[in-house]
């Protein structure tokens, strides 16, 4: 009988991206439902990424292993295809041919978004290299990735976006990259569903990424100090929001019933009945339609 503690007890997850902020919650969040998981990404012990974050890939697998799961980090560049192609050889090595859960969170764009400028006005080399970041590397996981789901005929794909609606996101290359993660879900959706599996798209709120809090001079103890300088972080949500979706997601019998579709957090926390770490339901698209609406135009519907 099934731990309801433990809902994903023997399930094989590779969380792409999982250094840090979403990435780290939904790690976390998976190993604390009874998952193992792989956690895939460029900061590790061995060396920082450009992003120069202290954040890495062992501390998030000890995190995970903390929490009740089995953590295995495994420093990769999910540009390289090579690479990808070893960590996926490595998982059907060490867990029998076995993967039932990719989570696609690779994104690294921050320092590349322009959000000051018109795209006539931004610089189109550093533009294309965060689509590489923030596009290429979920495609190029899923390439290699997917064959052990579909040899399965059951499990599911997760793609980490910024918003589930139709709705400019206020900078051309950023707006283009997780409009077009939202197309990848649906798309691989498609291709999956003859195979059982199911992909989806979905966004956090206002997520207190460990960047944001440090840019904010808080730590998550403290955060809601910060709303002083920033009234709307009041509304924000921790990873753990996100990660606890995912694995209820995982955790779905049903969750082709969902497939190609572009959810959030705050609609999965009504359906699935978990909270935020400190008990909270932080609902962003209702904060919006009360607070952020008259100034930025509606959330609008999702896709």
């Amino acid at each position: 009988m099934t731990d309801p503690n433990r809902p994903l007890d023997g399930t094989v997850a590779l969380v792409a991206g999982g250094t840090r902020g979403g990435g780290r919650g939904i790690a976390v969040e998976l190993g604390a439902a009874g998952a193992t998981v792989y956690v895939s990404g460029r900061s590790s012990t061995a060396g920082r990424s450009d992003l120069d974050r202290p954040e890495t890939v062992e501390q998030t697998a000890d995190l995970v292993t903390a929490a009740g799961g089995t953590g295995i980090a495994v420093r990769t560049d999910h540009s390289r295809p090579d690479q990808v192609r070893a960590l996926v050889e490595r998982i059907a090595t060490e867990q029998d041919g076995r993967l039932d859960l990719l989570v696609n969170c690779v994104w690294g764009g921050d320092p590349l978004s322009d959000w000051e400028h018109p795209i006539w006005e931004q610089d189109l080399d550093q533009g294309f290299r965060l689509l590489r970041r923030a596009v290429d590397t979920h495609i190029i996981t899923s390439r290699y990735a997917l064959p052990l789901l579909v040899a399965r005929g059951r499990g599911l794909v997760v793609e980490v976006t910024d918003g589930n609606s139709a709705r400019y996101r206020g900078s051309l290359f950023y707006d283009l990259a997780k409009s077009s993660v939202i197309r990848l879900a649906v798309a691989q959706a498609a291709e999956l569903r003859p195979h059982g599996v199911a992909a989806v798209a979905l966004t956090p709120g206002f997520l207190r990424s460990e960047a944001m809090l440090d840019g904010l001079g808080v730590t998550e103890a403290n955060w809601r100090d910060a709303a002083a300088k920033d009234p709307h972080f009041a509304q924000s949500e921790s990873p753990a929001y996100l990660g606890r979706a995912v694995a209820a997601l995982a955790a779905d019998p049903d969750v082709m019933a969902r497939t190609g579709r572009a959810l959030a957090t705050w609609d999965l926390s009504k359906d699935y009945g978990f909270t935020d770490a400190d008990g909270s339901r932080p609902d962003f698209a209702a904060y919006w339609a009360e607070t952020l609406e008259p100034e930025y135009g509606p959330m609008g519907e999702a896709l």
